[in-house]
């Protein structure tokens, strides 16, 4: 929009100039936060087999560990998100950069599998409120034509920091040994003290508050009377202790079983929290994500531990190759920003991911060049992980303020179940063929599903077809 000086038309000033200075601290603050959560969480995909090789583990095993953290993400996402619409994203963001410092810490000190795979799941709580509270406190202070922007810049923290372990576990892993690597995790906890004294609240929550004169209580519905509130307690417990037995290995035959059960809890949490009109929104959105993070989650945590053992690669070339993966990444968030901006959240998604399949297979075909591999993986790193930078925005726009750090936790990281599963999967999968080969097939399927899923605006038509007047985007006003 042009002004007027003294007669004169202005050029109105660079989207980057708008922002003004207190949002981008409050963007500075939650950006550091997501690196030091991708820092955190991929230490263990890269001492994956420096674990197994101490603890005797088998590839599924191992793979577990990994698994771990989103086993308890659901909760963390669920109980943090309502936090932060109750309270304050910022308070919500302090608390998940604690959580997960402190468990990743814990890591370090583990003297078997199972007290990893519990430090890993405390990691997880602290994940999920991390990626709710900080997603929503940064759009939330942003222009609503910009929060794409804020999306995809936001999550290319979580990049860099896997970029910076990378380069930890160069240096680190082979004079120290892997659990130096864990002690590192603490540092985040000055952060957190930093970030709760200095940065304001997201503006769009203190409006909806003082709008209200009242502060949200997403989990009312869980909570309705103390019957329903023991039942859902109860749900919960057992949710937990089905996915823990499962992706532990203690499940034996009844896996399948206790997975079914899990699956059953979250849909009955979807259908209470998201009420009549809504039970429709929160499923589709959980099995978008879900999907999402099958075709992600795969070459995630399971890349370091195939160019160590099908590529034969040393822990420096390995740290190579994740450079450009994760700057790959990092590029695919920035892309995202101004993509979805430009077209809109659902559109920008769907045609770069679509665009990303063209370089799943030649990245596991490429063998001794690791210049082109680096290439080839930061191209679909970049259009497949790195448009993921937009989920926030894409998910968070179909929650009004009052409900979107809960909504958006909840149905984010239900989803990211999906993560857990991945690297069990794909390790199942190299049973029967090449690890690579597995990877390649899981990528590329599961992309596919996500670009129906997103590409024809599943969630919302379904919850349009029981709500008529649901808003089209909430963030877009």
């Amino acid at each position: 929009m042009l002004s007027t000086v003294k007669g004169y038309a202005q050029a109105p000033l660079p989207w980057y100039r708008q922002i003004g200075r207190a949002r981008w601290k409050a963007f500075t603050g939650a950006w550091i936060g997501y690196l030091l959560d991708g820092f955190d969480f991929v230490l263990i995909t890269l001492v994956l087999t420096e674990v197994s090789k101490e603890f005797g583990l088998g590839p599924v095993k191992a793979a577990s560990l990994v698994s771990a953290a989103f086993i308890t993400r659901w909760l963390g996402g669920a109980v943090l998100g309502a936090i932060g619409d109750r309270y304050g994203r910022r308070t919500a963001m302090v608390i998940s950069i604690w959580l997960f410092s402190l468990g990743t810490l814990a890591c370090g000190f583990a003297w078997d599998y199972g007290s990893l795979f519990a430090a890993r799941l405390v990691i997880g709580l602290g994940m999920a409120g991390e990626y709710s509270a900080s997603a929503t406190y940064v759009m939330e202070s942003w222009p609503a034509r910009l929060r794409g922007r804020a999306s995809g810049f936001l999550i290319s923290g979580y990049s860099m920091g896997t970029v910076l372990a990378a380069e930890t576990y160069r240096v680190v892993v082979p004079e120290h040994g892997w659990r130096w690597m864990f002690y590192l995790g603490v540092l985040p906890v000055v952060v957190a003290l930093w970030v709760r004294r200095a940065l304001p609240e997201a503006e769009d929550w203190e409006e909806a508050v003082a709008e209200t004169a009242s502060r949200p209580s997403p989990f009312r519905p869980l909570f309705a009377d103390r019957r329903r509130g023991v039942v859902n307690a109860l749900l919960a417990l057992v949710a937990l202790g089905a996915l823990s037995a499962v992706f532990a290995g203690r499940a034996g035959g009844a896996a399948a079983v206790l997975s079914v059960l899990a699956g059953a809890v979250m849909a009955v949490f979807a259908v209470q929290l998201g009420g009549r009109q809504g039970w429709t929104l929160y499923l589709a959105l959980i099995g978008a994500v879900f999907a999402a993070f099958l075709y992600s989650w795969p070459i995630q945590a399971l890349l370091p531990t195939y160019l160590k053992t099908e590529l034969g690669y040393s822990r420096e070339q390995v740290a190579q190759v994740l450079y450009y993966a994760g700057f790959g990444t990092m590029a695919g968030c920035w892309l995202s920003g101004f993509t979805g901006d430009r077209f809109g959240p659902s559109r920008a998604y769907t045609w770069t991911l679509l665009a990303s399949l063209a370089f799943v297979f030649p990245v596991f075909a490429v063998d001794d060049n690791l210049p082109l591999l680096g290439v080839l993986l930061f191209m679909l790193q970049a259009l497949s992980f790195g448009i993921s930078g937009l989920l926030p925005r894409y998910i968070g726009g179909h929650f009004p303020t009052e409900r979107r750090s809960a909504g958006l936790g909840f149905t984010y990281n239900v989803g990211a179940l999906g993560g857990a599963v991945a690297p069990v999967l794909g390790a199942r999968l190299a049973e029967g063929m090449a690890l690579g080969t597995s990877l390649a097939v899981l990528t590329f399927g599961l992309s596919l599903v996500v670009v129906l899923l997103v590409g024809f605006d599943v969630p919302r038509r379904l919850h349009r077809r029981i709500d008529p007047e649901a808003a089209i985007d909430h963030l877009a006003r």
